[in-house]
């Protein structure tokens, strides 16, 4: 067997594939031979059938099967030896002419190469790194919440200003019939706010559904209807009050301090409100670090510049899955995989330029911390080490889960990096005007 390969530029090659009768002869010969023992043909004793007949009726699809087989180990071991950095598959070249009645065959398959660049981690517009803080304002709401939320409740005869509101909102045409408890701020309007004010148990109230809430996303939730039908929902809906009540907000002393950060961890007022701040904060890092990776990799796609094998990749595209694509499907697909292609190829020079590399060790320390965390939302913030470690092991048996949480390391990885090596200006911000800049 002889594999040549011939680049036709830097990013397209031809690996041809002579396979001669001796390559494999001798395998199809052992498999027809073993066929012969085991065959059991009408008229010849078993494992007595003449080996003409055998090979009259095997030795053609044994010989492709094998000449097959032969192919792809070869193929992936030149790869390899070669060190050959390939994207997708290598895709076989027809050939005018062939035939399986030969002794002697020869095949080609296009390869695409993947490119040989730099990243440039400096570029000349530094990436912001936002800095979200609790403001003022977000403290004293948060304050508000938490003595609500622990405060008492009194009944009420009729709706006043920052009554809570529990009732029936009914429209059958759009199948609402949705149990709901809201405050009274919540609703917008003067002239809506008014039609609530006063209102006792068993009243029906008659409502537009356009504008009802200051948030869109609260007619959703309080009208049970989908996200598509909650966008410029404009019907009447009919809502029966059902209770009326008022919460008595919880004083700012030691009962609720210990109820919401364990006995005597914050005593005064002024740690209480530190406290929520160190935990909005924690909490704000995780969208920060998001949008600071989406940013460095949008940055990283922008700025480093490469060719790729388009062509060869549509090719690809078009078998490569379940259900073959037209040169317009594929075209299209191509077009819509490419920057994650691109952003794939930079990430992988990143983590081979700078080892960054994902161990079993590290990758299980990393699931135990996870799987820490979950224990303590539901009431076991101190589990063994030996369950940790139980558990970690069984869901890196799933492979799934093993790469998902791979992924999740990587990220961290790459983070850490680009924080360290990446031009970056840091920007304070309230999360209120995070939202602003980010998502407007």
């Amino acid at each position: 067997m002889n594999i040549t390969k011939e680049n036709i530029d830097t990013l397209n090659a031809i690996v041809k594939i002579d396979v001669t009768q001796e390559d494999y002869q001798s395998k199809v010969t052992e498999i027809l031979q073993d066929y012969r023992k085991k065959a059991n043909i009408p008229g010849f004793r078993k494992g007595h059938v003449p080996m003409s007949l055998i090979k009259k009726q095997y030795a053609k699809p044994v010989m492709i099967d094998e000449v097959n087989k032969l192919l792809q180990e070869s193929l992936s071991k030149f790869l390899i030896e070669e060190k050959l950095d390939i994207l997708g598959n290598p895709l076989p070249k027809a050939q005018e002419g062939f035939s399986w009645d030969a002794e002697a065959f020869s095949f080609e398959f296009e390869v695409g190469l993947a490119p040989e660049f730099e990243v440039n981690l400096q570029p000349k517009k530094a990436i912001t790194q936002y800095k979200i803080v609790a403001d003022k304002k977000m403290l004293d709401d948060q304050t508000i919440n938490m003595q609500e939320r622990y405060g008492k409740i009194i009944s009420q005869t009729e709706v006043v200003e920052n009554s809570n509101i529990t009732g029936t909102f009914f429209n059958e045409g759009k199948e609402i019939d949705k149990k709901s408890t809201f405050k009274l701020d919540k609703i917008k309007g003067k002239a809506t706010i008014k039609m609530f004010v006063g209102a006792k148990v068993g009243d029906v109230i008659i409502l537009k559904t356009k504008g009802l809430f200051t948030d869109d996303h609260l007619l959703q939730n309080h009208l049970g209807v989908s996200q598509d039908d909650a966008h410029g929902l404009n019907i009447e809906v009919q809502f029966t009050v059902e209770e009326v009540s008022y919460t008595e907000p919880a004083e700012l002393n030691q009962e609720l301090f210990d109820k919401l950060f364990g006995k005597d961890a914050v005593k005064t007022e002024k740690e209480f409100r530190a406290q929520l701040k160190e935990d909005a904060e924690k909490q704000f890092e995780q969208q920060s670090d998001q949008h600071l990776l989406n940013a460095v990799t949008e940055s990283l796609i922008e700025n480093t510049k490469f060719d790729l094998p388009a062509e060869f990749l549509q090719k690809w595209l078009a078998v490569a899955g379940e259900e073959p694509l037209t040169d317009e499907a594929a075209a299209a697909e191509y077009n819509r995989s490419e920057k994650g292609l691109r952003y794939q190829l930079i990430e992988g020079k990143i983590s081979k330029d700078n080892n960054l590399q994902v161990t079993f060790d590290e990758l299980k320390e990393f699931s135990k911390g996870f799987i820490k965390s979950q224990m303590a939302q539901y009431g076991n913030p101190n589990p063994e080490e030996k369950e940790l470690d139980e558990i970690a092991t069984r869901i890196l048996s799933n492979q799934e889960e093993a790469k998902r949480l791979s992924e999740q390391l990587m990220s961290q990885k790459l983070l850490t990096f680009f924080k360290e090596n990446v031009k970056l200006k840091t920007k304070e911000v309230s999360f209120d005007d995070f939202v602003k800049e980010v998502y407007k």
